[in-house]
C-alpha cells in the first residue's frame, strides 16, 4: 500500500495545486467556482495529513447505510492520517464546497494537538459523514473563509495561532452537529442495534463462539459495515449503553438460558460462552445480575 509522508505528494499524487504552506492546503470553491477535481479513482493509500472536507453534490444522492439521502445541502468528511482512504470512478459529481489538508505536524506546539484526538468523528467512515442543514453550512463555511484569508495572506507568527483556533472552533461546530444527527436519527440507531444483536445471534448460533471465542466490536463493526467507533457513538447517544455493555448483556443473557440447565458447572458454561477464564466470567456476571451464577442457579433453577 502505498503511503505518503508530506502534503505535497498527497496533493500531487491527487493531481491538486500544490500547497502555499508545505503543511497545510486549503480549497474553496465560492459562488460558481468548484472544487479542483482528483484523480478519479485509486487504490488504497494512506497519508500522515488530517482532512476536513465539505462537498456539496450538484446532482445525484448516494447511499448512506440503506437510507437514500440528498447530499444538495452539504456533507462533511473528517479523515484522519494513516486511514486508508480508497475510491473508484463508479459515481462521479460535479463537486462545490471546501477542503482543508494539514499534516499531523503541522499542529506539532499547540493545544490542539492534544484535543483532535477527542474528536471521535475522525475515526468513522465516510459513509458516516456528517449530513449539515442550510443554517449549519453557512457557519462552516464562514470558519473556512476566516481559515482560507489567513492561508492566502502573507503569512506571520500569528497566522498558525488564528488558523489553529479556527480549525479547532470548526471542530467544536461538528462536534454540536453531531450531536444533532445522533438524537435527529432514532430510525438509523435503532437499526444499527437491531444489526448489532442479529449478528451476535449469527455468531452464537454458528458455534463461532466456542471455537474463536467472544467476538471483538471491532469485528462486529466490520461485518455491520461501520466503523467501530461510530458503533459505539450511535448506540450510546441512542440506548445509554456502549457496545462492550450490549455485547456483556447478550452474553449475560445467554448465560441465564445455559446455567439452568442440568449438569452444567460454571466452568462449562463460562467456556462455552467463549471466556478463556471461568473467574472473569463470574465476575462479570455478578456484577450485572447482583449474584454469582452459583447463587443464580440455586434461586432459579426448578426442582
Amino acid at each position: 500500500m502505498q503511503h505518503f509522508k508530506t502534503l505535497s505528494s498527497y496533493l500531487d499524487y491527487l493531481k491538486l495545486p500544490p500547497p502555499e504552506h508545505p503543511m497545510l492546503s486549503v480549497f474553496n470553491s465560492k459562488g460558481d467556482g468548484y472544487l479542483p477535481c482528483p484523480r478519479e479513482s485509486s487504490p488504497p493509500i494512506t497519508n500522515d495529513c488530517y482532512t476536513i472536507s465539505l462537498k456539496k453534490f450538484v446532482e445525484g444522492s448516494l447511499n448512506y447505510g440503506r437510507t437514500k439521502y440528498d447530499f444538495t445541502n452539504g456533507v462533511l468528511i473528517f479523515i484522519a492520517p494513516r486511514q486508508v482512504l480508497q475510491w473508484d470512478s463508479s459515481v462521479v459529481f460535479e463537486q462545490k464546497g471546501f477542503s482543508i489538508n494539514f499534516h499531523k505536524d503541522f499542529l506539532k506546539g499547540t493545544k490542539l494537538a492534544h484535543q483532535i484526538k477527542k474528536y471521535s468523528f475522525f475515526s468513522y467512515a465516510t459513509n458516516e459523514a456528517l449530513h449539515l442543514s442550510p443554517k449549519e453550512e453557512k457557519q462552516i463555511e464562514s470558519i473556512v473563509e476566516n481559515i482560507e484569508t489567513e492561508y492566502q495572506n502573507n503569512q506571520d507568527k500569528f497566522s498558525k495561532d488564528i488558523i489553529t483556533s479556527q480549525l479547532e472552533t470548526l471542530l467544536k461546530y461538528a462536534n454540536r452537529f453531531y450531536e444533532r444527527q445522533f438524537l435527529n436519527r432514532k430510525e438509523l440507531s435503532n437499526d444499527l442495534l437491531e444489526r448489532f444483536s442479529h449478528h451476535l445471534s449469527e455468531y452464537f448460533e454458528s458455534g463461532q463462539l466456542q471455537e474463536k471465542g467472544i467476538p471483538s466490536i471491532e469485528q462486529i463493526a466490520n461485518k455491520m459495515s461501520v466503523s467501530q467507533r461510530y458503533l459505539s457513538d450511535t448506540l450510546k447517544k441512542e440506548t445509554g449503553k456502549s457496545t462492550t455493555e450490549h455485547l456483556h448483556l447478550y452474553l449475560i443473557d445467554e448465560a441465564k438460558n445455559i446455567l439452568l440447565k442440568p449438569n452444567k458447572s460454571i466452568s462449562e458454561v463460562a467456556y462455552e460462552l467463549g471466556f478463556e477464564y471461568p473467574p472473569y466470567f463470574s465476575r462479570l456476571f455478578k456484577k450485572k445480575e447482583g449474584i454469582s451464577p452459583t447463587d443464580y442457579i440455586q434461586k432459579y433453577k426448578m426442582n
